[in-house]
C-alpha cells in the first residue's frame, strides 16, 4: 500500500498525460493545441496538470478566469494562456498588463479596453467570440459591424483569434447542427474579412471535434476532456468507431483514500443517517474518511462501490459530509489504513469516472470536477 500522509488524494499519471497529448498531436498535426485546464483542470489539479500538459507538448493553456491564469504563472507555467470565461471590467487592466490572451464579445469590454490600452501602452490580446448557435458568450452576426469599428478605432486591440463553440457536437451521433454552426462560423469569418479584420487564429474544435472532424481544426484547437484520458461522451466514442478511428485515451486520474475503521456488526443493524441500510447478516463494515464535502456526492448512497483489496465493496447507507461506510463482509482481511480506490484500478478491477457519473445521473466532466480542490494531487 502506498503511504501518502493524506486522508484522501488524487494520483495523476505522467505517462498517461503524455500519451493523451501524443494522441491529440497525431490528430491535429502542427496546429496549436490549447488545452483547457479550467475548473481546476476538470478536477485534476490546475498547477499539476498545467505542468504535465506543457511537458507533454501542448502549446497553450486555456482557463476560465484571471485567477486561474495568475495561478499558472505563479507555478512557473510559461506558455501563452487564454482566458475563455468572463473577465470583469475592473480586471481588464491586469489581464492586459500580464499579456494574457482573453475572449471578448461585448461593447462594455471594448469601451473599457480603450482606456486600459491607452493607460498601459500595451496591446490587448483579444479573441473575438462569435455566436453561431450555442447562445451563451458571443457576438451576434448583426453586431459584427459595430464590433469591427472598435478594432479599427483602437490600434492596440489585437485580433489574435476568432472563436466559436459547438452546442451539441458531443451529445449526439447526428452532427447536422454542429455542421450548421461551423458554416455560420465560416460566414462570420468572411464578414470580418469584409470589414478588414483577419484573426491570426481561427478556432472552434473541442475534444469531440478534434477527434471526429478534421475540417474544424483550422489553425488552433481547444481540447478539454480528452487531455485527461476521458471521452467526451458515449456518442463521440460510437461515432469514432463508425469512422474507424483507432484512438486510445488513457485516464490520468485515480482517486484514493484509506480505511479509517473496521468493525463487526450483527444482523439487523442499521447504518448511517436515516437508517437507510439494514444488514441482512452478521457483517463487517469499513468506515472511509471521505464524504460529499470531498466530492463523493450523497446521490451515491447505497449505490456506489469502491475497491478494497482488489474487490468491489458496496456503499452501505447514506454518504455523510466527511464519511462513508462500505460493506467488506466478503473481502477477507481488511485492515485500518488499507488503500481504497474510488476512481481507478486496483488488482484486476477498475472503477471509471463514467461508472460513477452514471450512478450520479451526470457526466464524467462533473464527477472529476467535483473532487474537492483541497484534496492533494500527486504526480506519479
Amino acid at each position: 500500500m502506498k503511504q501518502t500522509g493524506f486522508r484522501s488524494w488524487v494520483e495523476l499519471s505522467r505517462e498517461n498525460a503524455e500519451h493523451n497529448v501524443k494522441v491529440l498531436r497525431s490528430l491535429v498535426g502542427d496546429r496549436i493545441i490549447c488545452s483547457a485546464v479550467k475548473a481546476n483542470a476538470y478536477g485534476h489539479g490546475l498547477a499539476e496538470m498545467g505542468r504535465l500538459l506543457v511537458e507533454g507538448g501542448v502549446d497553450w493553456l486555456a482557463v476560465d478566469c484571471l485567477e486561474e491564469a495568475l495561478l499558472l504563472r505563479e507555478n512557473d507555467v510559461k506558455v501563452p494562456i487564454y482566458i475563455m470565461g468572463y473577465t470583469r471590467l475592473d480586471d481588464l487592466e491586469t489581464v492586459v498588463d500580464q499579456g494574457f490572451n482573453f475572449v471578448v464579445y461585448n461593447p462594455e469590454t471594448f469601451e473599457r479596453l480603450n482606456a486600459v490600452t491607452q493607460k498601459l501602452g500595451k496591446p490587448a490580446l483579444t479573441h473575438l467570440k462569435l455566436e453561431t448557435g450555442t447562445n451563451r458568450q458571443g457576438v451576434m452576426e448583426g453586431d459584427l459591424e459595430e464590433i469591427a469599428r472598435f478594432y479599427k478605432e483602437n490600434e492596440r486591440l489585437e485580433l489574435i483569434g476568432a472563436a466559436t463553440h459547438f452546442a451539441n457536437i458531443e451529445d449526439t451521433t447526428n452532427h447536422e447542427y454542429a455542421q450548421q454552426q461551423f458554416a455560420q462560423f465560416e460566414k462570420m469569418l468572411g464578414m470580418l474579412a469584409d470589414f478588414g479584420l483577419k484573426p491570426k487564429y481561427r478556432h472552434c474544435a473541442n475534444s469531440a471535434a478534434v477527434i471526429l472532424f478534421p475540417h474544424t481544426h483550422l489553425d488552433f484547437v481547444r481540447p478539454g476532456i480528452a487531455n485527461y484520458g476521458m471521452w467526451p461522451s458515449r456518442e463521440t466514442f460510437v461515432t469514432a468507431q463508425e469512422q474507424k478511428r483507432d484512438i486510445e485515451l488513457k485516464p490520468v486520474l485515480e482517486w484514493k483514500t484509506r480505511v479509517a475503521e473496521v468493525k463487526h456488526i450483527p444482523k439487523g443493524s442499521t447504518i448511517s443517517y436515516g437508517r437507510t441500510f439494514e444488514t441482512k447478516r452478521d457483517s463487517v463494515i469499513a468506515v472511509l474518511p471521505i464524504g460529499y464535502s470531498n466530492g463523493f456526492p450523497r446521490s451515491l448512497s447505497n449505490q456506489a462501490h469502491v475497491l478494497i483489496g482488489g474487490e468491489m465493496a458496496p456503499v452501505a447507507g447514506r454518504v455523510m459530509m466527511n464519511m462513508v461506510v462500505v460493506d467488506v463482509t466478503d473481502i477477507p482481511g481488511v485492515q485500518v489504513e488499507d488503500e481504497v480506490v474510488i476512481i481507478g484500478k486496483q488488482g484486476n478491477k477498475r472503477i471509471t469516472a463514467e461508472d460513477v457519473a452514471a450512478l450520479e445521473g451526470t457526466i464524467n466532466y462533473e464527477t472529476t470536477t467535483m473532487i474537492n480542490p483541497a484534496t492533494a494531487r500527486l504526480v506519479v
